[in-house]
Protein backbone atom coordinates (compact mmCIF):
# COMPACT_ATOMS: atom_id res chain seq x y z
CA UNK A 1 0.00 0.00 0.00
CA UNK A 2 0.98 4.15 -0.81
CA UNK A 3 1.39 6.39 1.77
CA UNK A 4 1.48 9.65 0.82
CA UNK A 5 4.11 11.54 3.16
CA UNK A 6 2.79 15.49 3.90
CA UNK A 7 6.26 16.45 4.38
CA UNK A 8 5.41 20.10 5.47
CA UNK A 9 6.94 23.65 4.72
CA UNK A 10 8.72 23.77 7.79
CA UNK A 11 10.53 20.03 7.55
CA UNK A 12 11.27 20.44 3.86
CA UNK A 13 12.81 24.46 4.50
CA UNK A 14 14.73 24.12 8.10
CA UNK A 15 14.86 20.08 9.25
CA UNK A 16 14.93 17.72 6.23
CA UNK A 17 16.55 14.86 8.03
CA UNK A 18 13.51 14.78 10.01
CA UNK A 19 11.81 13.49 6.79
CA UNK A 20 14.46 11.29 6.21
CA UNK A 21 13.29 10.39 9.80
CA UNK A 22 9.88 9.88 8.77
CA UNK A 23 10.53 8.00 5.79
CA UNK A 24 12.83 5.69 7.57
CA UNK A 25 9.91 4.98 9.78
CA UNK A 26 7.10 4.45 7.33
CA UNK A 27 9.20 2.12 5.05
CA UNK A 28 10.12 -0.28 8.03
CA UNK A 29 6.71 -1.16 8.10
CA UNK A 30 6.35 -2.16 5.06
CA UNK A 31 4.19 0.20 3.13
CA UNK A 32 5.65 2.44 0.33
CA UNK A 33 6.61 5.84 1.07
CA UNK A 34 5.65 8.93 -2.07
CA UNK A 35 6.65 12.79 -1.68
CA UNK A 36 4.64 14.19 -4.04
CA UNK A 37 7.25 16.84 -5.32
CA UNK A 38 4.60 19.74 -6.30
CA UNK A 39 2.85 19.51 -2.70
CA UNK A 40 2.75 22.83 -0.80
CA UNK A 41 1.66 25.05 2.34
CA UNK A 42 -1.66 22.99 4.03
CA UNK A 43 -2.92 26.21 4.32
CA UNK A 44 -2.70 27.28 7.95
CA UNK A 45 -1.06 30.18 7.96
CA UNK A 46 -3.61 31.34 5.36
CA UNK A 47 -6.80 30.20 6.86
CA UNK A 48 -5.21 31.18 10.40
CA UNK A 49 -4.96 35.20 8.98
CA UNK A 50 -8.58 35.07 7.36
CA UNK A 51 -7.49 34.80 3.62
CA UNK A 52 -9.57 32.08 3.39
CA UNK A 53 -9.24 32.26 -0.42
CA UNK A 54 -5.39 31.42 -0.25
CA UNK A 55 -6.29 28.71 2.24
CA UNK A 56 -9.43 27.03 -0.02
CA UNK A 57 -6.91 26.93 -3.30
CA UNK A 58 -4.17 25.83 -1.05
CA UNK A 59 -6.24 23.53 0.26
CA UNK A 60 -7.59 22.15 -3.20
CA UNK A 61 -4.04 21.38 -4.39
CA UNK A 62 -3.48 19.21 -1.20
CA UNK A 63 -6.58 17.46 -2.45
CA UNK A 64 -5.00 17.38 -5.42
CA UNK A 65 -2.16 15.66 -4.93
CA UNK A 66 -2.84 13.50 -1.76
CA UNK A 67 -6.23 12.20 -2.78
CA UNK A 68 -4.85 9.05 -4.53
CA UNK A 69 -2.44 7.52 -1.86
CA UNK A 70 -3.93 4.42 0.58
CA UNK A 71 -2.84 7.01 3.42
CA UNK A 72 -1.60 10.46 4.36
CA UNK A 73 0.93 11.01 7.25
CA UNK A 74 2.06 13.76 8.18
CA UNK A 75 5.11 14.29 10.93
CA UNK A 76 3.05 17.46 12.48
CA UNK A 77 -0.41 17.66 14.45
CA UNK A 78 -0.85 21.32 13.23
CA UNK A 79 -0.97 20.50 9.66
CA UNK A 80 -2.76 17.37 10.04
CA UNK A 81 -5.13 19.10 12.27
CA UNK A 82 -5.70 21.75 9.47
CA UNK A 83 -6.48 18.97 7.40
CA UNK A 84 -8.85 17.08 8.68
CA UNK A 85 -10.46 19.50 10.98
CA UNK A 86 -10.38 22.64 8.92
CA UNK A 87 -10.53 22.11 5.54
CA UNK A 88 -14.41 21.00 5.20
CA UNK A 89 -15.02 24.52 6.48
CA UNK A 90 -13.34 25.77 3.43
CA UNK A 91 -15.05 22.91 1.08
CA UNK A 92 -18.47 23.39 2.81
CA UNK A 93 -20.42 25.28 -0.29
CA UNK A 94 -18.85 22.86 -3.24
CA UNK A 95 -20.46 19.70 -2.77
CA UNK A 96 -18.01 18.12 -5.35
CA UNK A 97 -14.95 19.03 -3.12
CA UNK A 98 -16.83 18.09 -0.15
CA UNK A 99 -17.34 14.08 -1.22
CA UNK A 100 -13.36 14.00 -1.90
CA UNK A 101 -12.66 15.62 1.18
CA UNK A 102 -14.67 13.30 3.05
CA UNK A 103 -12.68 10.47 1.06
CA UNK A 104 -9.67 11.84 2.07
CA UNK A 105 -10.15 12.81 5.47
CA UNK A 106 -10.65 9.32 6.80
CA UNK A 107 -6.69 8.41 5.34
CA UNK A 108 -5.08 11.37 7.03
CA UNK A 109 -2.96 10.45 10.02
CA UNK A 110 -0.31 12.03 12.20
CA UNK A 111 2.87 10.26 11.98
CA UNK A 112 2.58 8.43 15.84
CA UNK A 113 -0.91 7.75 15.18
CA UNK A 114 -0.28 6.20 11.58
CA UNK A 115 2.42 3.99 13.60
CA UNK A 116 0.47 2.72 16.12
CA UNK A 117 -3.29 2.67 14.97
CA UNK A 118 -2.69 1.74 11.70
CA UNK A 119 0.76 -0.09 11.10
CA UNK A 120 0.55 -1.62 14.40
CA UNK A 121 4.41 -1.04 14.64
CA UNK A 122 6.58 -2.77 16.85
CA UNK A 123 10.01 -1.22 17.16
CA UNK A 124 13.30 -2.77 19.09
CA UNK A 125 15.42 -0.93 21.47
CA UNK A 126 17.39 1.93 20.18
CA UNK A 127 20.10 2.88 21.73
CA UNK A 128 18.94 6.82 23.03
CA UNK A 129 20.58 7.37 26.79
CA UNK A 130 18.87 9.04 28.89
CA UNK A 131 15.25 10.09 30.02
CA UNK A 132 13.00 13.00 28.13
CA UNK A 133 10.39 14.57 29.05
CA UNK A 134 7.38 15.31 26.39
CA UNK A 135 5.26 18.32 24.55
CA UNK A 136 2.16 17.75 23.77
CA UNK A 137 0.99 19.61 20.60
CA UNK A 138 -1.84 21.92 20.86
CA UNK A 139 -2.97 21.02 17.61
CA UNK A 140 -2.21 17.19 17.84
CA UNK A 141 -3.91 16.66 21.27
CA UNK A 142 -6.94 18.51 21.22
CA UNK A 143 -8.20 18.37 17.07
CA UNK A 144 -6.08 14.37 16.14
CA UNK A 145 -6.71 12.95 19.86
CA UNK A 146 -2.54 12.41 19.88
CA UNK A 147 -1.69 11.65 23.57
CA UNK A 148 -0.64 8.20 24.40
CA UNK A 149 0.88 7.08 20.84
CA UNK A 150 3.91 8.92 21.00
CA UNK A 151 4.64 7.57 24.30
CA UNK A 152 3.79 3.87 23.85
CA UNK A 153 6.36 4.03 21.27
CA UNK A 154 8.71 5.67 23.24
CA UNK A 155 8.10 3.16 25.35
CA UNK A 156 8.55 0.53 22.83
CA UNK A 157 12.45 1.83 21.81
CA UNK A 158 13.14 2.35 25.79
CA UNK A 159 13.08 6.17 26.26
CA UNK A 160 12.10 6.97 30.05
CA UNK A 161 9.49 9.66 29.42
CA UNK A 162 9.90 11.80 32.62
CA UNK A 163 6.08 13.62 32.24
CA UNK A 164 6.56 17.78 33.15
CA UNK A 165 4.16 20.33 34.47
CA UNK A 166 2.14 21.44 31.90
CA UNK A 167 2.72 19.14 28.91
CA UNK A 168 -0.80 19.89 27.24
CA UNK A 169 -0.21 23.62 27.67
CA UNK A 170 0.66 25.68 24.77
CA UNK A 171 4.40 26.58 24.39
CA UNK A 172 3.74 30.11 22.98
CA UNK A 173 3.90 29.38 18.81
CA UNK A 174 0.69 28.79 17.02
CA UNK A 175 2.31 29.93 13.88
CA UNK A 176 1.35 33.46 13.40
CA UNK A 177 0.47 34.04 16.93
CA UNK A 178 4.03 34.27 18.26
CA UNK A 179 4.28 37.18 15.21
CA UNK A 180 1.13 38.80 16.52
CA UNK A 181 1.36 38.83 20.03
CA UNK A 182 5.01 38.44 20.77
CA UNK A 183 4.82 39.03 24.18
CA UNK A 184 2.32 36.71 24.76
CA UNK A 185 4.05 34.36 23.21
CA UNK A 186 7.37 34.93 25.00
CA UNK A 187 5.94 34.18 28.16
CA UNK A 188 3.91 30.93 27.54
CA UNK A 189 7.09 30.06 26.30
CA UNK A 190 9.12 31.04 29.44
CA UNK A 191 6.50 28.93 31.37
CA UNK A 192 7.32 26.10 29.02
CA UNK A 193 11.26 26.11 29.16
CA UNK A 194 10.86 26.77 33.11
CA UNK A 195 8.85 23.26 32.88
CA UNK A 196 11.25 21.31 30.66
CA UNK A 197 14.12 22.37 33.10
CA UNK A 198 12.12 21.46 36.48
CA UNK A 199 11.46 18.05 34.96
CA UNK A 200 15.38 17.33 35.18
CA UNK A 201 15.11 15.50 31.75
CA UNK A 202 18.19 16.60 29.35
CA UNK A 203 15.26 16.12 26.17
CA UNK A 204 12.16 17.43 25.59
CA UNK A 205 10.73 15.31 22.74
CA UNK A 206 7.53 16.29 20.18
CA UNK A 207 5.79 16.27 16.99
CA UNK A 208 5.88 19.37 15.57
CA UNK A 209 8.46 21.27 14.39
CA UNK A 210 6.86 24.54 14.77
CA UNK A 211 7.00 24.16 19.03
CA UNK A 212 10.51 22.51 18.38
CA UNK A 213 12.07 26.12 16.98
CA UNK A 214 10.36 27.75 19.30
CA UNK A 215 11.18 25.96 22.61
CA UNK A 216 14.95 25.25 21.07
CA UNK A 217 15.48 29.08 20.04
CA UNK A 218 14.05 30.07 23.99
CA UNK A 219 15.81 27.86 25.63
CA UNK A 220 19.41 28.93 24.00
CA UNK A 221 18.12 32.33 24.53
CA UNK A 222 17.67 31.71 27.96
CA UNK A 223 21.35 30.27 28.37
CA UNK A 224 20.39 26.95 28.27
CA UNK A 225 23.10 25.05 25.95
CA UNK A 226 22.71 21.66 27.02
CA UNK A 227 18.90 20.68 26.90
CA UNK A 228 18.23 18.42 23.59
CA UNK A 229 14.75 19.75 21.61
CA UNK A 230 13.96 16.20 19.43
CA UNK A 231 10.94 15.36 17.13
CA UNK A 232 9.86 12.00 17.86
CA UNK A 233 10.61 10.49 14.54
CA UNK A 234 14.26 11.36 14.92
CA UNK A 235 13.90 9.43 18.33
CA UNK A 236 12.58 6.44 17.04
CA UNK A 237 14.46 6.07 14.18
CA UNK A 238 17.93 6.06 16.15
CA UNK A 239 18.76 8.84 14.68
CA UNK A 240 19.72 11.13 17.53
Amino acid sequence: MRVGLFITCLIDLMRPEIGFSVIKLIEGTGFEVVVPPAQTCCGQPAYNSGDRRLARDLAEKTLREFEQFDYVVVPSGSCGGMIRAHYGDLFRDDPELMNRFGRLRGKVFELTDFLVNVAKVQLQPGEFAGQVTYHDSCSGLRELGVKEQPRELLAQVGVAVTEMKGCEHCCGFGGTFAVKYGDISTAIVDEKCANIAASGAGAVVLGDLGCILNIEGRLRRNGDSTTRVLHIAQVLAGDV
